[in-house]
Order: structure tokens, then C-alpha cells, then sequence
């Protein structure tokens, strides 16, 4: 092949990023809404299937952040190579498996997509122009909502037709055009303003462990019980090693999270939203997705089949759009620290109006459009704030961070959803309308506090002096390419 023009390289590279961002929502896409056929189809209990999600989520916490300071080096391109790589092979695995030990190992090397958004922000903020570096990093950020309300109507196509398999062998095929993207598009390193210096292997063991202990007991704790000595093992050991791992990392020169970057307000208020509407997300998707495909016996079930399914959550995909755009128009006078709030806010109508309203299609439909707006909003906002407050040679650890918080959230929601359901199952083992109720509520409840939260800090901020004239959005700041 010929190789491209500097040029034309350089115009190519934000699409490029994007198209390879796609790669953790088509991943993500293989999740929940293939649960009961995998359990079907590879002849295990619903409950055992689960772990295909769970599995997933533990390699996704552990890779990301390691991922992410990884990706402030000088090697970010091979980096994305072979990340891309090793999710092909998962993914091939996960369709060829002839049972559901190799399927899950192959949905473990999935778990790295979780790492992908990080490394892309990453070349973003490096190599994109200046004056669209911001739009750049935007895009990347909600391209994952975006790309969930196609993939779930792909896979549910893909494996009603031709079986779980086909959805997998589809996203096989993504990665290999993925790599081709970056290999053929992506400057080649080495990235001289990379960070050359020995990496925090002590530091990522133990924040792997500790994550992994506290996934672990979230995830599982419902089946075996919160007060059992393993679910309180877990949180105990998660405690410790994550407490020592912060008092490590606060004492070595260089260490996988700088804590003090971390410390900074503007991260921390992104890292807020990030786990506390993580988790109110992950509920409103999960709960809805579980009612699309429920019995109309149930007494909230849609009883949609598996082709359809997947269709329930086009329309975030439209909402995370959307939102880029009427964001766009509103650039000029909307700051990105208001963005959060507004963000969490459309959030919060969309739960309650799932918690008063979920046993018709349409009212699913408008949720997820609403749920959309809101992602859409404040997954712009947070990666923005971050990079304008954290250096070059900082920003791939600190948005890393940013994803394993959504992540860990999300983990809270699934766990506190499922606790909530199995204690409200009915004779013919769906959960009971009641169940499904309360369920909703607690995403509720939980975006309400994230979004007073964001609200009392935005007011007290402006009370005080003001926002600094550089916190205003850039004209094309959510501009989705």
C-alpha cells in the first residue's frame, strides 16, 4: 500500500481514533443481552452465564489504568496495536468455544476494550491540531454511548439470525478493519514527549488486586450473601490493598496514578459523576433491558424477541448524538462545569420517569432517549475537564482513572440491581413487578445525589467568584465526527 500524505494523515486521524473508539461499545454490546442465550446455548445456568459479564468487568478494571499510563509513554500506537490484537483473539475464542470455560477466556481478553477510549484521548491530546484537540477528546469520550444504541440492535439482529456466534465472529471482523485503521493511519512512534521511566509494577498489582476484590464482591455478593465471610473477605481485602496501594502511590516518584493530579477539583468532580451515574446508568440499562425481553405474564414484560431487543437502546444512541450537537449550539454560553449538572439532571428525569413508567415500549423508548441526552452530556464534559487540568504526560493515567471509576460504578449498580431483584423473584423465576419497581428507584435515588451534588458545588462556585473565562466550552467542543 501506498502510504498516506502527512496531509491527508493528519485529516484522517480523528476519524480514525473514533472508528477505533467503537471497538468498547461493539464489545460492550456482546454483554447482558446475550446472557440468556449463552446460558442456553452453552448449557449452564443463567447465574454461571452472569460471568461472562463479570469476568469481562474484573480484566477491564485491572487493564485500564495500567493501559492508561502506559499510554502517556512514548509507545502509544504499538500500545493500541496490540491491545486491538489481543481483543481480536478473545473474540475469535468466544465465537469458536466449544464450551464455556474457553468462551470465557475469551471474553476475559475482551475485557481490555475497557482501555481503548483512554489510549485514543490519549493520541488525541498528541497529535490532533490544537484547535480541535478538545472537539477530539469530546467525541471520543461519548463515541461508547453512541456506539451502544447500534451495537445492541447488531448483535440482537446478529444472533437471532445465526446464533451468539455470528455476533462475535462480527466483532472479530471489527477489529481486524480497527487495526488496519490505526496501522495504516496512526503517526509511528517512538513519541519523543512520551513519558520514558520505570513502570509502577508494585502499584499496579495492588490496585489490580484490590479492584479486583472489590468487583469481585460487588458482583457476587448477592448470590452469596452480603454478610458471608466471602462476600466480606472481598470488601476487606479490597480495603486494605487499595488503602495500601494510595499510600504507595503518594510516596514514589513515579507512580501507575498520579494521586495528586487525582486531588485536583476539576478531576474530582469528574470522578465523582463518573461513579456515581455510572452506576445509576448501568441499572437503567440493565433493568430496561431485562423488561424488553420479559413475558407479558410478568406483568411489565414487553416480550420482545431477541431480534428486536436489542433495538430498545437505539434510541440512546440518538440521544448521545443529539446531545453533541444542541451542545454545539449552545457552546458559546454553556461552561463545561455547567455541563455536568445539566447532564446529571436530564439523567435524573429519565430514571424517575423509568420508576413511574416502564411497562410500555414507548416509555422504555423515551427513557433511554433521555438516559442518552444525559451520557451524551456528561461523558463530553468529564474527559474535558480533566485534560484542561492535568498535563500531556499525566492525561492518559488520569482519564484511565476516570474510566475505571465508571466501571467500578457501574460494577455497584449491576450488584445493588441484582440484589434487588433476587429478592423480589416470583413462582415462575422473573423477577416480580415490585422487584422491577424498586429497582428503578434506587437509579433514582442515586442520580438525585449526584445531581445536588454537582448542582450545590456549580452554585457555590459561582457564588464565590466565578468560573475562570478559559472553562467555557470551545465553539466545537462536542462536536461528533
Amino acid at each position: 500500500m501506498r502510504p498516506l500524505s502527512k496531509r491527508t494523515e493528519r485529516s484522517l486521524l480523528l476519524p480514525a481514533l473514533v472508528y477505533t473508539a467503537l471497538t468498547s461499545a461493539i464489545v460492550s454490546s456482546l454483554g447482558m443481552l446475550l446472557v440468556p442465550t449463552i446460558a442456553e446455548e452453552l448449557s449452564v445456568s443463567v447465574s454461571s452465564a452472569q460471568w461472562m459479564l463479570t469476568i469481562n468487568l474484573l480484566v477491564g478494571a485491572v487493564a485500564t489504568p495500567i493501559m492508561g499510563r502506559l499510554s502517556d509513554g512514548p509507545h502509544k500506537k504499538r500500545l493500541l496495536l496490540v491491545s486491538l490484537a489481543t481483543i481480536l483473539v478473545g473474540s475469535a475464542l468466544a465465537a469458536c468455544a466449544p464450551n464455556f470455560t474457553v468462551f470465557l477466556i475469551g471474553r476475559a481478553l475482551q475485557g481490555l476494550s475497557y482501555g481503548i477510549v483512554p489510549v485514543t484521548i490519549a493520541l488525541a491530546r498528541r497529535y490532533v491540531a490544537e484547535d480541535k484537540v478538545r472537539v477530539g477528546i469530546s467525541s471520543l469520550s461519548v463515541t461508547v454511548s453512541t456506539g451502544l444504541g447500534i451495537g445492541y440492535p447488531l448483535t440482537g439482529i446478529l444472533a437471532s439470525a445465526a446464533g451468539f456466534r455470528a455476533a462475535f465472529a462480527f466483532a472479530a471482523v471489527f477489529l481486524v478493519t480497527a487495526s488496519i485503521v490505526v496501522w495504516r493511519i496512526v503517526p509511528n512512534g517512538p513519541d519523543e514527549r512520551g513519558l520514558r521511566r520505570r513502570f509502577d509494577t508494585f502499584g499496579a498489582i495492588l490496585l489490580g488486586a484490590g479492584l479486583a476484590a472489590l468487583l469481585v464482591a460487588v458482583s457476587e455478593g448477592s448470590n452469596w450473601g452480603w454478610s458471608s465471610a466471602w462476600t466480606l473477605s472481598c470488601f476487606l481485602a479490597a480495603a486494605v490493598l487499595l488503602a495500601g496501594w494510595a499510600f504507595v502511590e503518594l510516596r514514589i516518584p513515579n507512580p501507575l496514578v498520579n494521586l495528586r493530579v487525582v486531588r485536583n477539583k476539576d478531576v474530582l468532580l469528574a470522578n465523582g459523576t463518573a461513579i456515581g451515574l455510572g452506576a445509576a446508568m448501568y441499572i437503567g440499562l440493565s433493568v430496561s433491558s431485562l423488561i424488553a425481553q420479559s413475558p407479558t405474564s410478568t406483568g411489565y414484560g414487553i416480550a420482545l424477541p431477541l431480534f428486536w431487543a436489542g433495538f430498545v437502546m437505539l434510541p440512546l444512541s440518538v440521544g448521545s448524538f443529539g446531545a453533541n450537537r444542541v451542545v454545539r449550539a449552545l457552546a458559546r454560553r454553556i461552561r463545561l462545569t455547567t455541563l455536568l449538572p445539566l447532564g446529571a439532571g436530564v439523567m435524573t428525569v429519565s430514571a424517575f420517569l423509568l420508576w413511574f413508567e416502564h411497562d410500555r415500549l414507548w416509555e422504555i423508548l423515551v427513557g433511554m432517549f433521555l438516559f442518552g441526552i444525559g451520557m451524551g452530556t456528561t461523558y463530553a464534559a468529564m474527559p474535558a475537564l480533566i485534560a484542561r487540568s492535568v498535563a500531556d504526560t499525566e492525561l492518559g493515567s488520569a482519564v484511565s482513572f476516570n474510566q475505571v471509576l465508571r466501571t467500578v460504578g457501574g460494577a455497584f449498580g449491576s450488584a445493588l440491581s441484582g440484589a434487588v431483584l433476587a429478592a423480589h423473584m416470583g413462582a415462575d423465576l422473573h423477577p416480580t413487578d415490585g422487584g422491577i419497581t424498586l429497582a428503578f428507584a434506587v437509579g433514582a435515588c442515586g442520580s438525585v445525589i449526584v445531581f445536588a451534588a454537582l448542582a450545590v458545588n456549580h452554585v457555590r462556585s459561582r457564588a464565590r467568584k466565578g468560573e475562570a473565562p478559559s472553562s467555557k466550552v470551545p465553539h466545537n467542543v462536542s462536536s461528533s465526527r
